[in-house]
């Protein structure tokens, strides 16, 4: 109590001293007051320039420090906000104010001690600069004032951005437990079927033992036995081994360290031949599934071409890109009627390269998973992509409408761009990535490839 009573005198004797005027006074209440009132980050930069120029009769322009080093225009009193914020050159950012070319300088700064849960964590306490562009030159206190005035911008706005910050990590992590859930544990499910069939085998095992025993079975019936079981038994290994690798790779994938510390999904690219690591080492987990749902593969609309290339993704995430759109395709293929009039229920799935999709020179490539069945109607299209949303022919499958949501934000996170678009027989979810060719053809060579 004692050391607080103290700087509670000495704060008493700073605000004598500094002798504000009641204008000055009443623009440091009207700006905590509204700091608070006004939750959003553009509402507060709207504030802080504005209370000058109603209180003050001071023009004021609001810059903010970015990640590299670079100074935008958020605000300015004649203005208001400044959407997108605009580049700006020649602002001083020194620790003090100063004056140039008939403006002062005030910079604002956030609390040393909490510089570092700040995303990404600064080295330098400046968050920004306040521009006052008085009608006549500051007197010695009014100098003072627009000093003090511009350290309450500056702690405030180091809560706010804290306070950002923790409502999008809180808003990333409870994702990534949905996300978890809906790509591991539920498809972790399938174990119990591969458990159970394995049981039935060891079940088989046993009676064949006691056969053996009773002499009941010829040498030439156990034999074949045996090698029917060592048949069954090699492939269910190579099942659970591959869940298992799967279900590693996204827990790998999905359980990074660095996603926890940023509050938002860090790729990790390395170059991969993505028809083989990702595609189709996802489609092998389905293909058993496909055949036990009556859902057939014609890759006649667009299979996967021959001519591989390399491409540098993460291969976790993009894996369980594809696990969705396949675990989407299982659910949803319904069977329907083609030109010729025969009933057909199928699945096809494909790329095709994009030239100069994302600008001169930069193709992209489109990745297609088709399915039959009855086409999204256009208010459907155009929310499937949203988290939580599940169309209309769900049929009560069981689902957490996450998946697509999951599928954006990953391919997004590449720079690429998702979509549906209905087509004959069924619709086509696709998604689109920069292609950055690593082998010996050019994206000329490849598209007349394909």
């Amino acid at each position: 109590m004692g050391v607080i009573r103290e700087r509670l005198q000495t704060k008493k004797k700073q605000y004598e001293e500094y002798a504000f005027t009641a204008d000055q006074i009443n623009a440091i209440w009207a700006f905590f007051d509204l700091a608070q009132e006004y939750t959003t980050l553009e509402n507060f930069y709207r504030v802080c320039v504005l209370v000058p120029r109603e209180f003050l009769n001071c023009e004021s322009k609001l810059y903010l420090l970015g990640d590299q080093g670079n100074v935008t225009l958020v605000a300015t009193s004649t203005e208001g906000l400044v959407e997108p914020p605009r580049p700006a050159e020649g602002i001083p950012l020194d620790e003090e104010a100063s004056f140039q070319n008939g403006s002062y300088f005030f910079p604002f700064k956030g609390n040393r001690k909490l510089l570092s849960l700040l995303a990404p964590p600064q080295e330098k306490p400046v968050l920004g600069v306040l521009e006052i562009l008085p009608p006549e030159p500051l007197a010695e206190h009014d100098f003072l004032f627009f000093q003090k005035y511009a350290n309450r911008i500056g702690y405030n706005l180091h809560i706010k951005l804290l306070m950002a910050h923790t409502q999008e990590h809180i808003k990333f992590v409870n994702e990534l437990v949905a996300d978890i859930e809906h790509n591991v544990i539920v498809p972790n499910m399938y174990y119990r079927y591969l458990f159970r069939t394995l049981r039935q085998k060891i079940d088989f095992l046993r009676e064949l033992e006691e056969n053996i025993k009773s002499r009941s079975f010829s040498q030439e019936k156990i034999a074949g036995a045996l090698e029917h079981l060592h048949r069954e038994l090699l492939n269910h290994y190579q099942q659970i081994e591959k869940h298992y690798e799967t279900v590693s790779l996204f827990l790998e994938s999905l359980l990074r360290r660095e996603h926890f510390e940023k509050g938002r999904f860090v790729l990790r690219k390395r170059p991969c031949r993505f028809a083989k690591e990702v595609i189709e080492a996802q489609f092998e987990r389905y293909r058993k599934r496909f055949e036990k749902a009556g859902i057939a593969i014609d890759n006649r609309l667009g299979g996967v071409p021959d001519e591989e290339f390399i491409m540098a993704v993460d291969v976790g995430l993009l894996s369980q890109v594809y696990a969705n759109l396949f675990s989407n395709a299982l659910k949803y293929t319904r069977e329907v009627v083609d030109q010729d009039g025969h009933r057909v229920k199928f699945i096809s799935f494909g790329r095709e390269i994009l030239p100069d999709f994302f600008g001169p020179g930069r193709p992209g490539v489109k990745f297609n998973v088709f399915s039959t069945g009855p086409h999204l109607s256009s208010e459907e299209a155009q929310k499937v992509f949203e988290e939580g949303w599940r169309g209309n022919n769900t049929d009560n499958q069981p689902g957490s409408g996450r998946g697509l949501h999951f599928v954006k934000r990953v391919i997004e996170l590449h720079g690429g761009v998702v979509g549906y678009e209905p087509t004959p027989l069924g619709n086509n979810f696709y998604f689109i990535l920069p292609l950055q060719i690593s082998s010996e053809k050019s994206p000329q060579e490849l598209t007349k490839a394909h």
